[in-house]
């Protein structure tokens, strides 16, 4: 199996991505807008990716946070709260607000998780567990939960609580924090000159949800760590950090190969992630010639990364869609409402 996701090019396979596609056997695939038409058409191409991998458990992803961060959307889908929007919580908050809070989470979750399910998508990038600091570039911002790790990470469990009821996997990210970053990663290399006492808050929410099945690197140098390499490409920061410290032992993907935080050409990208130790490359473009070149030149999925993928996998569904789907996913939405 390849250890790479790939993005498609469009709303169905053409006949190069299938082809290619089964002889890749890549572990997974993420979905975007230009892949998205209606639900028929969306759940028609998800079947058609578990039928071509001949995997029920295929992991196919999508970035469905909620607010600016959503590929489904009005008309066919429903419009999601961003996260600072959904905890609306003043801090320090008094106990009742947070329960209320963690409990809203857990609905609209687990409401967004079927909504996906129903689809045949089964991972979604959340939660964000970045602490953002007040001088920091707003590519994170209201995406956050909360301004303090242990509020960020009490949501977040309820982020991942409401998706596992759903059948459906969260992915933590950005993977050991992308809160202090002062630039956007997706267009340079953000370099973060904190010492190590600041970055442990950056850490917390990880450390605190270091059972979770998935997580994303960010594309952020820690100078306290290594100086030189952005976390994605950094052996140091993954092994010492990630893996050590933080203590997460599930899958680790990168943050998408085509931002300009990396250098080099797609493929170079993609084994230099895998070498410094992520489980899996995240391709998100669909670009068929650089699809083609990672499979010719990364190396095959370490056994340790099959272990992790699968263990990831395992408790994944897809949800067949019904009206009794949606009179869930409604219930939950009252609920959610009636604790704002």
């Amino acid at each position: 199996m390849l250890p790479v996701i790939f993005g498609l090019s469009g709303p169905c396979l053409t006949v190069d991505e299938q082809s290619f596609f089964k002889e890749a056997n890549p572990a997974g695939y993420i979905l975007f807008a230009r892949n998205v038409e209606n639900p028929e058409q969306l759940r028609a191409l998800t079947d058609t990716l578990r039928d071509l991998s001949g995997r029920d458990s295929l992991p196919i992803l999508i970035d469905q946070e909620g607010g600016r961060i959503a590929r489904l959307g009005p008309p066919h889908w429903r419009a999601w709260p961003a996260g600072a929007a959904l905890a609306s919580l003043s801090e320090p908050p008094a106990s009742t607000d947070l329960d209320r809070a963690i409990e809203r989470v857990q609905c609209n979750y687990e409401a967004l998780g079927l909504e996906l399910a129903a689809m045949g998508i089964n991972v979604t990038c959340a939660p964000v567990l970045d602490v953002p600091q007040p001088d920091a570039h707003d590519i994170i911002g209201d995406r956050a939960f909360a301004q303090t790790p242990e509020i960020v990470a009490k949501l977040g469990r309820a982020c991942l609580v409401g998706l596992q009821l759903a059948g459906v996997a969260g992915v933590i990210k950005h993977i050991p924090g992308h809160g202090r970053a002062l630039s956007d990663s997706h267009e340079s290399l953000p370099r973060v000159t904190a010492s190590e006492p600041e970055l442990a808050v950056d850490c917390a929410p990880f450390t605190e949800l270091a059972d979770a099945s998935m997580a994303m690197t960010a594309h952020v140098i820690y100078e306290a760590w290594d100086a030189e390499h952005c976390a994605s490409v950094s052996a140091t920061v993954i092994q010492e950090q990630i893996r050590q410290r933080i203590g997460f032992d599930g899958l680790l993907i990168s943050d998408d190969l085509d931002m300009k935080a990396l250098s080099g050409d797609i493929s170079a990208r993609a084994s230099a992630v895998l070498a410094a130790g992520c489980d899996i490359a995240l391709n998100c473009w669909g670009r068929l010639d650089d699809m083609t070149g990672m499979a010719e030149q990364v190396p095959a999925m370490t056994p340790e990364a099959a272990e992790r993928l699968a263990r990831a996998c395992a408790p994944l569904l897809v949800a067949q869609p019904a009206a009794a789907l949606n009179a869930r996913i409604e219930e939950l939405l009252a609920r959610r409402e009636s604790l704002a």
